[in-house]
């Protein structure tokens, strides 16, 4: 006759690993010594846990090493150029943050006219004043970011590239209300002259 499966044996190797194993799980695991942010310090002269940046450290992505297209000058002076191609995609983009943005104020046609305006907010002055069309791209760069008089800055709200499209239709804008018809080329003069023609 077979003697009885005896389990003592397994059992006890089992109470033994989990012994071991629960020796390694102490309280100081659990309360480990760190600083949760901003929490004071000793340890540095200025009793901040924070560390300043190292000087110079630009996140990945996001080195900003045109002047032109990130602060609208060039050797210093306000640009009087685009640091990009314009495009139609470009001009669209420019209406539509232009009409988030800025139309509040300036009005959809940039005459200062918007609606915070017509509820006693301060008039910005015409775009299309002679001292704003003939203002640099790079001094309209400058004021979305940092503000103007009543305006406050869009630096930290409006990625660089919008700024710029936003100030290719303002220039739009100014164009539509001054341009000639030598503005337009040849092609669209005649297509133009052609359809009213026809409706005559």
């Amino acid at each position: 006759m077979r003697s009885p499966v005896s389990y003592a044996g397994p059992l006890r190797v089992l109470s033994i690993l989990a012994l071991l194993t629960s020796a390694g799980c102490q309280p100081g695991m659990s309360r480990q010594p760190k600083y949760k942010a901003l929490a004071p310090s000793p340890l540095f002269s200025d009793l901040t846990s924070a560390r300043p940046l190292v000087a110079g450290t630009v996140a990945r992505g996001h080195l900003e090493a045109s002047t032109h297209f990130y602060l609208g000058k060039i050797k210093g002076k306000e640009a009087t150029t685009f640091p990009m191609t314009l495009t139609a995609a470009l001009l669209r983009r420019g209406q539509q943050r232009f009409d988030i943005y800025c139309a509040v104020c300036h009005g959809r046609d940039g005459y200062g006219n918007g609606l915070v305006v017509t509820r006693g907010f301060t008039a910005p002055p015409s775009y299309h004043s002679e001292r704003l069309r003939k203002l640099p791209v790079g001094h309209f760069f400058d004021v979305i970011t940092n503000g103007f008089g009543a305006m406050y800055g869009y630096g930290a709200r409006v990625a660089a590239e919008d700024r710029w499209a936003i100030i290719a239709y303002i220039r739009a804008l100014q164009l539509s209300q001054w341009g000639s018809l030598r503005d337009v080329d040849s092609e669209e003069r005649a297509r133009l002259f052609s359809k009213g023609s026809s409706n005559d």
